[in-house]
């Protein structure tokens, strides 16, 4: 039986749990600490998460809370825009939700980006939950306080630092996802290992066909191996001033790729291929082998990670990589590993370099 708790900290101070269980059966008892019982919840979810899980999870927070509303919208990345955010606005208004009480995010990252993101707006702060139903989003974008809403072309570039009460994590949910979900999680997964923990890269390696096959064991391991090393990392720098900026290898050319896309490659499969590129440069620059790319290569082949798209042109994905929200004084903050299990922060890439990234 799951039952994981590891405790996030923000300057000192205990901030919330990210709690690792097998069930939704747990998360009235979390909540308990909230005085639930007084509130009005509101599950935000999108439509694909509400058809597996939202019945059960309403089953077991109804009796727990003074009200529960449900709150829909249709699921993707296109939904994640302040169009949906001014309706998920009125929804609470016209339900008389106040600072006192609640919103749950029931889903992937989409959902708990956009619900942050109206938590820390609605009323200058309405607490919230996060509940992740992804890999993607329990092993990233459910921790660390990071919220947000794409505008227009622009990924994340509307947003706000805000934390969330809870983070709960059941990971049976991942037996339901898609193999490419499953994949898109995995780019987050093997990156964590890569930049941060070389031990926990090389126990991903060991133990790939057990991942591949979800072996609950395996993937309660994983999950929680990948969010001590982002607790760790949001925790020595929780509004990415400096060492949290080493979270975004593979994302510099993988948000450009996404974008030129225009997100028909799931984020975490562009996270995948961008990093296979950032290591490409890690290599050329001599930080690390010939045989570790290759080796880093062939975990991205197994778990079937796209190859970079053929129609996309290197001097868009470079032009692209200028629109970066990453940008500081003209300069792309590029991340690269100076060895397996380590990451550095560097400013002088050229636009040389990146194309002969695609030759």
């Amino acid at each position: 039986m799951v039952d994981k708790r590891l405790a996030v900290q923000a300057e000192g101070k205990h901030v919330y749990d990210i709690v690792i269980r097998e069930s939704f059966a747990g998360l009235p008892d979390e909540l308990k600490a909230y005085d639930i019982d007084k509130k009005k919840l509101c599950i935000v979810t999108e439509t694909n998460v509400a058809s597996f899980y939202l019945d059960q999870v309403k089953s077991i927070l109804e009796p727990a809370c003074s009200r529960l509303e449900v709150f829909r919208f249709m699921e993707g990345e296109a939904s994640k825009n302040l169009d949906t955010v001014s309706s998920l606005y009125k929804f609470l208004i016209e339900q008389k939700f106040d600072r006192k009480d609640m919103l749950i995010a029931l889903g992937g990252g989409v959902v708990g980006d956009l619900t942050g993101f109206a938590a820390a707006t609605y009323l200058r702060g309405i607490d919230f939950v996060q509940v992740p139903t992804s890999l993607l989003s329990q092993v990233d974008s459910s921790i660390g306080g990071k919220t947000g809403v794409d505008y227009q072309a622009y990924k994340n570039m509307v947003g706000a630092f805000y934390m969330p009460k809870l983070v709960y994590i059941n990971i049976s949910t991942l037996k339901t996802l898609s193999d490419r979900q499953l994949v898109s999680g995995l780019g987050e997964v093997i990156k964590h290992g890569l930049i941060q923990d070389a031990d926990y890269y090389r126990w991903i390696l060991s133990h790939k066909e057990a991942i591949a096959a979800r072996e609950p064991q395996a993937m309660a391991v994983m999950v929680e191996g990948s969010c001590r090393i982002k607790r760790a990392v949001v925790e020595e720098d929780p509004r990415e001033q400096g060492i949290r900026a080493c979270l975004n290898f593979g994302h510099t050319l993988g948000h450009a790729i996404e974008k030129l896309m225009d997100f028909q490659l799931t984020h975490g499969e562009c996270v995948g291929i961008g990093s296979v590129l950032a290591a490409d440069l890690s290599k050329r620059r001599g930080f690390i082998s010939e045989e570790e790319y290759q080796e880093m290569l062939s975990l991205y082949e197994y778990f079937t990670f796209p190859a970079l798209p053929g129609e996309l042109k290197a001097e868009d994905i470079l032009e692209a990589t200028k629109h970066d929200k990453k940008m500081e004084q003209g300069k792309i903050k590029f991340i690269l590993l100076k060895s397996i299990g380590e990451a550095e922060i560097f400013r002088d890439v050229t636009d040389e370099e990146i194309l002969g990234l695609f030759n």
